[in-house]
């Protein structure tokens, strides 16, 4: 087989081969042009939760792993981490019990494969504890080219070796060595794969270039809670002590906030004309959020651990006053291309006067845990139409 068809620079054909995953036909039906109100709360942080989740697998011990969104790609992450011999339980609403004292070396089911990116993060926990592993195309949100060459440059600088035949990867690995690594973007998935397997590796990784987004600084957390001993979190410089053992005791950890989804509300009060507490917002990381709100002139006001916030319109003179508002929206019949995009239209549908239909929005439920109903609470109109019923 020509190299081209066997190594690394088959991770773009790789990626392109991921089949469109079908949601079911479920809409929202938004009344829109309503002021809000309340405290709404954000759910743990989705792009976190999935490399811990899958991270877990490195420990022979049980993993509690708390503030877990119970949303569908957390759900299909659990089904593919229980087909190669791991229990996963949920023990309460948002809290999650692994235990993969065993993992078996099995061929990952594609369907499961094809709903979700995240199944990529399984490669390094599955090639560190088995040695091996055939890796169907992964799915998830169609966003520009989202290259999967990244994760697969790092595994090879860590031993890892690689062959595409027929629509599948097949990785293997005698055991990781620590390498100084540059990551030929700051892809976070691939990022994240690289720290998994660093910390599993034996000797001292470098990652250069890396992703330093605050769902990998969970993952970072996690690991270090796990006995790694990781330098530089935060930063694009990453430096890993490895070949420790991990996991040798039970371990609790609880998942960050989710920033974006903090984004989405402070979004939505803006764009209601609404004043909102966001409870628990993981202010820390949200510096740059802020900001970028700010320029449109939406100010966030700090009470503890809580953000309020609201429209801001600047005085002029005691006569005039400037408003940087938009265009009138008006309600419409939508579909939801994906998780970001869904909520946006979602956000503009409540600002929007009149009945918008949302076609598609399993793509939303996949990142967003129960939004309809927390809208709901906050004084949205939002009724969530299942036709599976029909």
């Amino acid at each position: 087989m020509p190299r081209g068809e066997s190594d690394v620079r088959c991770a773009p054909r790789f990626a392109q081969l991921a089949r469109k995953d079908h949601m079911p036909a479920v809409q929202y039906i938004v009344e829109g042009g309503r002021t809000l109100s309340g405290t709404i709360r954000p759910s743990g942080n989705k792009n976190a939760a999935l490399p811990i989740v899958a991270a877990a697998l490195l420990s022979e011990n049980v993993v509690r792993l708390d503030n877990v969104p119970h949303i569908r790609d957390i759900e299909t992450l659990i089904q593919l981490i229980r087909s190669v011999g791991v229990s996963a339980d949920w023990t309460a609403p948002h809290s999650l019990s692994i235990h993969a004292a065993e993992v078996h070396a099995r061929d990952l089911d594609p369907e499961l494969c094809a709903k979700i990116r995240a199944s990529i993060l399984l490669a390094a926990p599955l090639l560190a504890r088995c040695g091996e592993i055939t890796l169907p195309p992964p799915g998830g949100d169609v966003i520009g080219r989202r290259r999967l060459d990244t994760h697969f440059l790092a595994l090879e600088q860590l031993g890892a070796k690689m062959a595409f035949e027929k629509g599948l990867l097949r990785l293997s690995v005698p055991g990781f060595v620590g390498a100084d690594v540059f990551l030929d973007e700051p892809s976070v998935t691939g990022t994240e794969n690289a720290l998994v397997a660093a910390c599993a590796a034996k000797g001292k990784t470098i990652l250069r270039n890396a992703a330093s987004e605050p769902h990998v600084q969970d993952l970072a957390h996690f690991l270090v809670r796990m006995g790694a001993r990781i330098d530089g979190i935060g930063t694009n410089c990453i430096t890993v002590e490895g070949g420790l053992a991990l996991g040798r005791d039970e371990i609790q950890y609880t998942i960050g906030p989710d920033h974006i989804e903090v984004g989405s509300f402070i979004g939505l009060a803006a764009t209601t004309r609404s004043k909102l507490r966001i409870e628990a917002a993981g202010i820390e990381h949200l510096r740059s959020t802020r900001m970028g709100f700010a320029r449109l002139g939406i100010e966030c006001v700090e009470d503890g651990d809580d953000l309020i916030m609201g429209a801001k319109i600047v005085l002029c003179d005691p006569h005039r006053a400037l408003v940087a508002g938009p265009s009138a929206l008006r309600g419409a019949t939508l579909d939801s291309p994906d998780i970001r995009a869904g909520m946006a239209l979602l956000i503009a549908a409540l600002g929007a006067e009149g009945q918008s239909v949302i076609n598609n929005v399993g793509q939303i439920e996949r990142g967003y845990e129960r939004i309809d109903e927390r809208l709901v609470g906050l004084g949205a109109q939002v009724r969530r139409v299942d036709d599976r019923r029909k």
